[in-house]
């Protein structure tokens, strides 16, 4: 017979599983509503998401409270202490995914007033990925399946994929006069906001090995700095900056850049990379409104003074900094003038990647970090 204390254990465990499953339910329903608001124009359903949303944040406070109170009372070890441990980051990661949802319900607001009304056939495919992956990483949570969870994150880089896609086909349709540039922000931050669901919901499955198996993914290997630019177009000077930086080869660093108000790449600033044997013919220009997870930033560059006054005010872990140089495809005058201009911008921002990486990782870090 089990103990009055093996008892009060199980039953906080259980009222604490019960929780997140039902806030695993709240977060997928919200998401399906503001879909279905979305194919379907239907804004007393968007608000009614809106609304909702509350309803998983106190939730999620209600869960909080619970695992504090489990960890106050029960003292666990082992497999319980790692089960409360990964409650704790799923309860954040639903609470993230609930902040999309009504994300979504508020972008289908402003397109209401776009004209022509733009399809929404490509978001649906995006959306039918990543949905079920939440689904998936919550039945791996309820039945403390770890292969369920890998299965589901091998599904991540499809929805990725897709994302791009989108993004390429909404630049596409914007430069030939068949989307209003009003309605392109809104349609490219729903599109990555389902793409970040299937991000939180990896996170989730991560979790769920860590509390079944004890294996931390999150924690293998070394950490990684995330490094933004953040430039007026996002067609230049920004491309230049994160090309130089992934062009490094190193591990430990992610770099990618956003604009104020994107423009498409520039075709000289592509073709002087690829002079210097960095490749970007595959990029695209971003508006700052599509990154939405400033926080997972360490270091946001801001390229121009349009853009340092644009950024949001980062998170207290995230490094702020301004480089500011002059925008070599503005420069008028001889092949030669900016020819210069592109080869002085190029100089000084390297010198700065380089001297930023050095300051992080040490000296001589390419070396230590090639071997």
């Amino acid at each position: 017979m089990p103990s009055r204390l093996e008892e009060s254990l199980q039953r906080d465990i259980d009222q604490i599983r019960s929780r997140v499953i039902k806030m695993g339910t709240m977060a997928e329903g919200a998401l399906r509503a503001s879909l279905h608001a979305l194919t379907q124009a239907d804004r007393q359903l968007a608000y009614s998401v809106i609304l909702r949303d509350r309803y998983i944040d106190e939730l999620e406070m209600e869960l909080d409270r619970l695992c504090q109170q489990f960890l106050v009372r029960q003292h666990p070890a082992a497999g319980h202490l790692r089960f409360v441990y990964a409650v704790i980051k799923i309860n954040n990661e639903l609470e993230r995914i609930g902040d999309y949802a009504e994300s979504i319900a508020r972008h289908l607001l402003r397109l209401r007033s776009v004209d022509p009304q733009p399809s929404y056939e490509k978001i649906e495919d995006i959306a039918k990925n990543s949905i079920p992956m939440l689904r998936n990483a919550m039945r791996s949570f309820a039945e403390q399946n770890p292969e369920l969870a890998r299965a589901t994150m091998d599904m991540e880089d499809k929805v990725d994929d897709i994302r791009w896609d989108i993004h390429h086909e909404l630049i596409r349709l914007n430069e030939d006069g068949k989307l209003p540039s009003e309605g392109l922000p809104s349609l490219m931050t729903i599109v990555t906001r389902f793409e970040r669901v299937a991000d939180r919901a990896c996170n989730i499955c991560e979790e769920v090995l860590y509390m079944c198996t004890g294996e931390g993914i999150k924690h293998k290997g070394k950490e990684i700095f995330r490094v933004l630019f953040v430039d007026e177009r996002d067609a230049c000077r920004g491309q230049i900056a994160a090309g130089i930086g992934n062009s490094l080869g190193l591990e430990r660093f992610k770099f990618s850049s956003a604009g104020v108000a994107p423009r498409p790449v520039d075709l000289k600033t592509v073709d002087f990379l690829a002079e210097k044997g960095i490749d970007i013919s595959e990029q695209t220009s971003k508006y700052l409104e599509q990154i939405i997870d400033f926080e997972n930033y360490q270091i946001v560059v801001s390229l121009c003074r349009e853009a340092e006054i644009a950024c949001p005010l980062p998170p207290s872990k995230t490094v702020s900094l301004r480089w500011e140089l002059e925008n070599p495809s503005r420069v008028e005058g001889s092949e030669e003038e900016i020819r210069a201009a592109y080869e002085k911008t190029y100089q000084i921002l390297e010198s700065h990647i380089r001297e930023l990486v050095e300051a992080i990782i040490g000296n001589d870090f390419l070396k230590k970090e090639k071997t």
